[in-house]
């Protein structure tokens, strides 16, 4: 028997190139197939449980602490009924103004940013909406490859087919950046405001969502004639939104 399992190894013909890029590919859609897993059963768990952490904030925790090793995160949870509905209405008013509308992405939205962009001859808007924000700031990182966009916009499906407007509201307000090593409503509020996340006023919630495409530098220059501009409009468009 061994003698004939010894044969038929010396007999059998080598993979040619085709074969090890056959194999390859079905190793690579393997590891695809089960990061998708990975993803979603995170999501499964946040659902009912909040994340500790997210990649973003992993990310710029390792390049602050390249500086100062001993350095943590400004940051703190805040529960959904304990986040100052200004806050939620300046951020939905900022950011994403159909955000109970659609279902993960603005496509007007996106087509006005293009063309914004295609007319500056760079980016100098963006259309994502909340949903793909936080896809973006818990899973991916800093670093832009080719199949990050993708890889975002499944993410972004996810999120909106297994949780609800409010919990991805929730989680976004918990984790996104406000400041160099500042992340969530709370920090923020505590950072600029010495206040918590439910005593936000109108004015202050404007403020911040106002710093969300910018935040390390708007934590340096807070009152520049721009951001008090966007303020303003912020201010303005605040009653008009609904929130989850």
């Amino acid at each position: 028997m061994i003698a004939w399992l010894m044969n038929s190894k010396s007999n059998a013909a080598p993979l040619s190139v085709g074969g090890y890029l056959e194999r390859a590919a079905v190793l690579f859609i393997a590891f695809v197939l089960l990061y998708q897993v990975w993803i979603f059963l995170h999501i499964c768990w946040w659902i009912k449980f909040n994340p500790s952490s997210s990649a973003f904030m992993e990310d710029r925790l390792e390049v602050i602490q390249e500086k100062r090793p001993d350095a943590e995160l400004k940051y703190q949870w805040v529960d959904y009924g304990k986040i100052s509905n200004n806050l939620k209405r300046a951020v939905i008013a900022s950011e994403d103004a159909k955000f109970l509308d659609h279902e993960g992405f603005d496509w007007d939205g996106i087509q006005k940013a293009y063309e914004k962009n295609l007319k500056k001859g760079k980016i100098v808007a963006g259309g994502s909406t909340i949903s793909q924000q936080l896809a973006k700031n818990l899973f991916l990182s800093t670093k832009r490859t080719p199949w990050r966009k993708g890889q975002e916009a499944i993410i972004t499906l996810m999120l909106e087919n297994m949780m609800s407007k409010r919990r991805i509201l929730e989680i976004y307000l918990n984790v996104i950046e406000w400041g160099n090593g500042v992340f969530g409503a709370e920090a923020a509020a505590r950072h600029y405001y010495k206040t918590s996340a439910a005593g936000l006023s109108k004015g202050q919630a404007a403020r911040l969502a106002a710093m969300i495409p910018n935040p390390r530098f708007y934590d340096k220059h807070q009152y520049t004639r721009y951001l008090n501009k966007r303020t303003g409009t912020i201010q303005a468009r605040m009653h008009m939104v609904p929130v989850p």
